[in-house]
């Protein structure tokens, strides 16, 4: 059997959310096909434009067809990549919220969370319209549908009205350099941050709820402490950058764009907590992180977090900025016993995310529909 994938995400110079899961499990199936343990003939990886550096190395069962037409690329690009191969695929699995059109081969898709329904006042009008429409249009056509959580599995479920054997849930996790602990022997801190802080990390975006996370790092009675946010811009993020001044804590505040992956592990380690307050999570991987890096987290009690932290999380009503201030504080003031008592739960959670996991659950499930498409 032939598989097709989508490494529109993937190839992104750039990857967070969705890319980087499309880059992580591409990155596990290739190894996968390299050791002889993947279940396809051949897996040819579609991109626009050239294939970037930091993608797999092809093998003789794993390879890359570039297409020169990145624009309308669910529409055009993907389809007529797809259709002239000398070899039709039995299977193609597009990482993202999009099906390639125009085609009869059996699709998988992948969708992180379906916040856009939940919320949709916090998305720009053009970005509504394509999660909205084309997702619809996408899971109507779909053999089967990858998500990250089972909070997501049920609300996609329930938001389109699909059966439950129709949604498979693939938690994703760690990169390997960290859950491995290469990157938590980092000794790079040169990035400038304050003394004492908090760290919240998430793109600049109204359901990460950064601009009540100042309201309530305003409310400490810790006046010493202060706030660091890592991410970079998204949309409608003028009331967060404009936080700060608001609940007049502007000089307790650091937004920090881009990070690079060796100051990473020592901007988590020397955090005093680790806190995600989102309206919406389909998963949260930085709550992982933080935990990998031995520090407390203060997550949402609502969507995916409670399933990610498990006991090992303070949580509290994203809603409310005083009980955000309530369990930061819990965080801050907790025994050194009740600390360690946290980190080492925190540390076992971990550990339940592998993407050797996630990349067999995909695996199974292209391979399931896969011969299911060449029986018909």
């Amino acid at each position: 059997m032939i598989l097709a994938i989508d490494g529109y995400e993937a190839n992104a110079g750039v990857r967070v959310g969705i890319g980087r899961f499309a880059f992580e499990l591409i990155d596990h199936i290739a190894k996968l096909q390299r050791a002889g343990r993947g279940v396809f003939d051949m897996v040819r990886v579609y991109v626009p434009g050239q294939v970037a550096a930091h993608m797999p190395e092809e093998s003789a069962t794993f390879t890359y067809r570039s297409i020169p037409l990145k624009q309308f690329w669910t529409f055009i690009g993907l389809p007529i990549g797809i259709m002239t191969d000398s070899t039709r695929p039995d299977v193609i699995f597009s990482p993202t919220h999009y099906i390639p059109r125009f085609v009869k081969i059996p699709r998988v898709m992948a969708i992180m969370d379906v916040s856009y329904l939940s919320y949709p006042e916090l998305f720009r009008a053009q970005d509504l319209h394509k999660l909205v429409h084309w997702t619809a249009y996408s899971v109507r056509h779909a053999a089967k549908i990858i998500t990250i959580s089972e909070f997501s599995k049920h609300a996609i479920i329930d938001s389109y009205h699909i059966p439950d054997s129709d949604v498979v849930v693939a938690y994703p996790a760690l990169p390997d350099s960290v859950s491995k602990d290469a990157m938590a022997k980092s000794t790079d801190s040169s990035l400038p941050v304050p003394k004492r802080y908090i760290l919240s990390v998430g793109t600049l975006q109204p359901r990460k709820n950064f601009a009540r996370l100042i309201e309530a790092v305003s409310l400490l009675k810790d006046k010493e402490i202060s706030l660091v946010i890592v991410g970079k811009k998204g949309w409608l993020y003028d009331e967060i950058l404009s936080a700060p001044k608001k609940f007049g804590i502007s000089n307790r505040v650091q937004f920090m764009d881009f990070v690079p992956d060796s100051a990473l592990p020592q901007l988590y380690k020397n955090a005093a907590c680790f806190v995600l307050p989102s309206l919406y999570e389909g998963f949260g991987l930085p709550v992982l992180e933080a935990m990998s890096y031995d520090v407390p987290v203060v997550v949402s009690s609502t969507s995916s977090l409670p399933e990610i932290a498990g006991d090992a999380g303070i949580y509290v009503d994203p809603e409310d900025a005083a009980n955000i201030a309530s369990g930061i504080t819990q965080a801050l003031t907790e025994t050194v016993k009740e600390r360690l008592s946290r980190v080492a739960t925190g540390k076992k959670r971990v550990k339940a995310f592998t993407w050797d996991l996630a990349a067999e659950k995909v695996m199974s499930v292209l391979e399931e529909v896969g011969k299911k498409g060449s029986a018909v």
